[in-house]
């Protein structure tokens, strides 16, 4: 076997720092998150606030949990992110999108099932640009015939 092919064949490595922490980065949109997990009750930190706080709409709370009950994972990690940029919307896709990728990289045997899912892939749909002689994007102004 050559040395390609034994990197290939072996298990990866989870990536921990001296901390006891992982770090992702996640993005959705214009939206930057910054995410680190680490064993623990649960407790989640957004930008120093808790996520209830911060990502006050059920629909975000919810796409935020989306990784871990995917993996079984609910309440056994504490995330802290910090998020730049974008709207609530952006920003909770963003942190979702690091939580997967921070998972895949803590416990290299839940990566299949979140690319499964597509969590680990990139939401690359961002706002299209206004155009010259558009009222926005595609929409054109109101015609008048007189």
């Amino acid at each position: 076997m050559t040395d390609l092919s034994q990197a290939l064949a072996a298990p990866a490595e989870p990536r921990i720092d001296e901390h006891g922490r992982t770090y992702a980065t996640g993005r959705r949109k214009n939206a930057i998150a910054r995410v680190w997990i680490k064993p623990g009750r649960g407790t989640f930190t957004v930008n120093g606030r808790t996520a209830d706080v911060y990502f006050a709409r059920p629909v975000l709370r919810m796409v935020l949990a989306q990784p871990f009950q995917l993996t079984d994972r609910l309440s056994q990690y504490d995330i802290i992110c910090s998020v730049v940029g974008g709207g609530l919307s952006g920003q909770a896709g963003a942190v979702r999108h690091g939580i997967s990728r921070a998972l895949a990289l803590r416990e290299p045997d839940l990566r299949s099932a979140l690319k499964r899912e597509g969590m680990l892939t990139r939401d690359s749909r961002v706002v299209e640009r206004k155009k010259y002689g558009k009222a926005k994007a595609r929409r054109s102004f109101q015609f008048s015939k007189r």
